[in-house]
């Protein structure tokens, strides 16, 4: 059984967000909290989408910018709706990628919730050694000739 406690205050929350329209539409798009870090050679970052079925999500790279669009929709059926505190709606996030990320070997997996992107390093980017001749070598030798 679900049990309702009386909070004058989430009851002014629910009716300001009444009248300033519903969370989720272009005008006033629903959160999608995120959290991102370096691991080695890759970034991650993982967006929570509790209740967001994989089929709505929808992951787009143009340039260096990343968007991410999901949508959670109200349940159909013969049901009465007790409590409604969970956002419905779109979400929506884009994402400014710097250059020296392999955007072309984006991978996307989405488990329990969490939507995770593992964005690699691109090569380029990568530190490398650069080996220097020593007196004698061929490549100074070409250098004088």
């Amino acid at each position: 059984m679900l049990l309702r406690t009386i909070d004058p205050f989430r009851e002014f929350d629910r009716l300001a967000a009444q009248l300033t329209g519903p969370a989720g539409t272009t005008n006033r798009p629903a959160v999608m909290p995120m959290d991102a870090w370096r691991e080695g050679d890759r970034f991650v970052i993982e967006f929570d989408l509790p209740g967001v079925s994989a089929d709505s999500i929808d992951l787009d790279v143009e340039r260096n910018v990343l968007t991410v669009k999901a949508e959670r929709v109200a349940r159909n059926g013969d049901w009465e709706m007790l409590a409604n505190e969970r956002t419905r709606g779109t979400f929506t996030r884009q994402l400014v990628l710097g250059d020296n990320l392999d955007l072309d070997r984006i991978e996307a997996g989405y488990a329990d919730g969490v939507l995770r992107l593992v964005v690699p390093i691109a090569e380029r980017a990568k530190p490398r050694k650069i080996a220097v001749a020593q007196t004698g070598d061929p490549v100074e030798r070409a250098i004088e000739a």
